[in-house]
């Protein structure tokens, strides 16, 4: 990675920053955009400004994104390496999330990684770099109470398989990365806010309930960029989900789930009426409806 410039989405926490931190030891140039500033702040006075620039800029908005990446291109000369990775997550069933939390998830969490790729593409086809899109194991498996995000993961999961195809002539990798629960504000977040996320967790059956470190995820993010994998697991089982997707489609695959479906969705949306916001109050504080308003 020496040399090399990876421009990264979400880059001021969690999975985004860790892999910068990763990769800028490696002898990489990092871009990192967020629409947390003072997070930003942060990684900029972390690793220092010689190899690296850092955007505030929300996703949402193609216009703050282009600028982003005319900004590395002029800074770095080029970019290699691009991360589709903001994201966020919302609380509720569909009959109780709120709607403007369910758009909020969809312009994050598709429409962003069509805006990131949008405007890093030409820079990449140039140095016929690598694209990375941040999926989950969503994409493959659904759960209750997160039908925005499950949709949302598989749109871009679907999304990357068609870029590949698109691209794959011009010199450009694509790679989608699936992970199950790792340890980020994220969950987090929704571990503290919805005991019954909590209980959901503790019902998965085997190793589906257990989260992972960030630095695990990370170490597997920047194996999977080094080598321009098609597609990145975290942890390594989740692979195996991918090829148990039909099975997990049919009531045979969600039983588990569906026996504590009934009582736990109920309680959920009660949780979530009671908070008073179908997102964490993190999210809430950096994102707002309309991303012209945005600080980004």
């Amino acid at each position: 990675m020496t040399g090399k410039v990876v421009f990264i989405t979400g880059g001021a926490a969690g999975i985004g920053a860790e892999v910068a931190r990763r990769l800028h030891a490696r002898g990489a140039k990092v871009v990192l955009t967020d629409v947390d500033e003072v997070a930003l702040r942060g990684m900029l006075s972390e690793l220092g400004a010689d190899r690296v620039l850092t955007r505030v800029a929300d996703v949402r908005d193609l216009t703050a994104m282009q600028a982003a990446a005319d900004a590395a291109v002029e800074r770095f000369g080029g970019i290699d390496v691009t991360v589709a990775n903001a994201g966020v997550a919302t609380y509720g069933s569909v009959l109780a999330v709120d709607p403007a939390a369910f758009k909020l998830l969809i312009d994050v969490n598709v429409t962003g990684v069509f805006h990131t790729v949008r405007a890093t593409l030409p820079a990449l086809i140039d140095r016929r770099g690598y694209v990375l899109i941040v999926s989950s194991l969503a994409a493959f498996a659904a759960a209750p109470g997160m039908a925005p995000y499950d949709a949302a993961k598989a749109g871009v999961e679907h999304f990357a398989n068609a870029l590949r195809m698109e691209v794959a002539h011009q010199g450009v990798d694509v790679g989608s990365a699936h992970m199950s629960w790792i340890d980020t504000a994220m969950v987090r977040d929704t571990k503290d806010d919805l005991p019954s996320f909590r209980e959901m967790l503790t019902s998965l059956p085997g190793p589906l309930g257990r989260t992972t470190s960030v630095d695990k995820c990370a170490d597997a993010f920047v194996k999977g960029i080094e080598r321009r994998s098609s597609r990145i697991y975290c942890p390594q089982w989740v692979g195996l989900v991918r090829w148990l997707k039909p099975v997990l489609s049919t009531r045979l695959g969600q039983a588990p789930i569906l026996r504590t479906a009934p009582r736990l969705v109920p309680q959920m949306d009660a949780e979530v009426a009671e908070l008073g916001r179908s997102v964490s109050a993190r999210v809430a504080a950096v994102r707002t409806d309309d991303p012209d308003s945005a600080d980004g």
